[in-house]
């Protein structure tokens, strides 16, 4: 059953996955996450442990999120699960159509091109036309390690490079366009690459998955930072830039006494990218927009007490008060 990759999110995201598992199983505070004993096999000692969105025993090994736990603690299909939470939550299960599945194949269709965007960006920032992207980096004090890391790259100056690179893998202006690569004209044809002459920033969602880019131009063009359009894998007010790796770091278990690392939500790609190197691997950053409620339900799902680092001038404040 194909369903919508974006009703899915929308249903975990409503569906608090720890009064689910905590209907059948006696759950108690750890930390930020909860434990107790696992359902699946026979223990004494809790081994099984709720995060934020998924649940782990390490006892068994058994892993997944609220639909897979509900497919495995009732024996119910796929279907029938999402159908069961999608009616606890108010929501009702789009209806299975070709237009449908065709949707799920097409989402993947953009993954495709922006991997393969990622690639070429992450590749060129090695040779000699990325050299300036490089030096900016380093001189801005990122490591080789941190840069590779983040997958960070280079756009290069010359306008219908990546195009033209791109049509020998068989991707075409208009898939360019509807990943979020191409301005479009009047008439909503592609006319023209959106990142050149930039430092790139792959931008993911929540899971890790490729979603879109920012780029920085060097030197004093305009705009200074730059982000990827809307598209149907990009939804700005909803995404913050370093989610992934700030969830995955909150969420990782560490040994008694060993505090999780703060959730801390500061302006751009560079904060997050710095902090994280300086071992701060919760930091977080809006994508150019001001902080929304969508984000905030978002951290609120990560840390019941996120910080608000923003800059210190009286924009930032003003952002950290709203």
């Amino acid at each position: 059953m194909a369903i919508d990759a974006g009703f899915l999110d929308e249903l975990r995201a409503r569906t608090p996955i720890a009064s689910v598992i905590g209907r059948r199983v006696k759950l108690t505070r750890s930390g930020r996450n909860w434990k107790g004993c696992c359902p699946f096999h026979g223990e004494k000692t809790p081994s099984f442990y709720v995060y934020d969105d998924h649940f782990h025993c390490f006892g068994c090994g058994v892993h997944g999120d609220v639909i897979s736990y509900v497919m495995q603690s009732e024996g119910r299909s796929f279907p029938e699960a999402v159908e069961e939470l999608a009616s606890a939550a108010g929501l009702e299960v789009p209806a299975q159509t070709r237009e449908s599945r065709e949707a799920v194949v097409h989402a993947r269709s953009l993954e495709d091109v922006l991997n393969a965007t990622q690639a070429l960006w992450a590749q060129a920032l090695y040779q000699s036309e990325g050299r300036a992207g490089l030096d900016y980096l380093l001189a801005r004090g990122l490591t080789r390690e941190t840069i590779a890391s983040f997958g960070l790259g280079w756009a290069g100056e010359g306008r219908g490079a990546l195009a033209a690179a791109l049509e020998r893998e068989g991707i075409t202006p208009a898939q360019m366009a509807e990943a979020g690569l191409m301005r479009l004209d009047e008439d909503g044809r592609p006319k023209g690459e959106l990142f050149w002459g930039r430092v790139t920033f792959p931008i993911r969602d929540r899971k890790g998955r490729l979603v879109s880019f920012g780029g920085r131009i060097l030197g004093d063009g305009q705009p200074k930072y730059l982000n990827g359009p809307e598209t149907a894998l990009f939804s700005k007010r909803r995404l913050l830039f370093g989610l992934d790796r700030a969830r995955a770091a909150v969420r990782a278990p560490r040994p008694k006494g060993v505090p999780a690392p703060d959730l801390v939500v500061v302006e751009g790609y560079m904060d997050v990218i710095a902090l994280h190197q300086a071992g701060f691997t919760g930091a977080v950053a809006p994508l150019g927009t001001a902080l929304t409620p969508e984000q905030l339900e978002v951290l609120w799902q990560v840390d019941r007490a996120p910080i608000l680092c923003f800059d210190g001038d009286a924009a930032g404040r003003r952002a950290a008060v709203k």
